[in-house]
């Protein structure tokens, strides 16, 4: 065996060697690469969710204010009928009374339009919650990626460690969602 190729042998136990305890960081990094993607899916769908309840909310406002112009409008009919002379004072009465009974239906529709609206407007609130915790794992989380593949550049395992703490830090961020009321 030539001098050359025994240098060469050793040379590739020791790449071989600095592989093998490199085999951990690059597991983590892919373990890493997959709680990014959940996480980012997660908050995706979350904002998703704020955004139909969004949706859902608008409609049931201007539900509300239909309905709330209906009233007002029958408000200033009943008002008008109450000071114009009629020459027909049953049918003005039959009237009268159809538009208190249409006011009363109304007062009770304003009022559950006015809390579903609400309900809506909570759920809303909440997904943005979620939302915002899963924005902020899923970015710990790819700077924990980042840091441990300066690992590999560096071969300096203090990386790793500093890249473990961040994604740590996303999981408990993005596991917090589930102590959100």
């Amino acid at each position: 065996m030539e001098p050359n190729e025994a240098q060469e042998l050793q040379e590739q136990a020791e790449h071989a060697e600095h592989e093998s305890t490199l085999r951990p960081v690059a597991f983590t990094m892919a373990v890493l690469a997959v709680l990014v993607a959940v996480v980012t899916v997660l908050g995706h769908r979350t904002h998703t969710e704020a955004i139909l309840d969004q949706a859902k909310a608008s409609d049931q406002w201007n539900e509300y204010q239909a309905h709330k112009i209906r009233s007002n409008d029958t408000a200033l009919t009943s008002d008008l009928l109450g000071v114009v002379t009629i020459a027909d004072k049953d049918a003005a009465k039959k009237i009268a009374k159809s538009y208190a009974d249409h006011q009363a239906k109304w007062t009770d529709e304003l009022k559950d339009d006015k809390e579903k609206a609400e309900v809506f407007e909570a759920k809303v609130e909440q997904a943005e919650a979620r939302a915002n915790r899963f924005d902020l794992g899923e970015a710990l989380l790819e700077i924990g990626l980042v840091i441990t593949s300066v690992t590999l550049l560096t071969r300096t395992r203090i990386y790793w460690y500093l890249g473990i703490v961040f994604s740590l830090l996303g999981i408990a961020s993005a596991a917090s969602v589930l102590f959100l009321k």
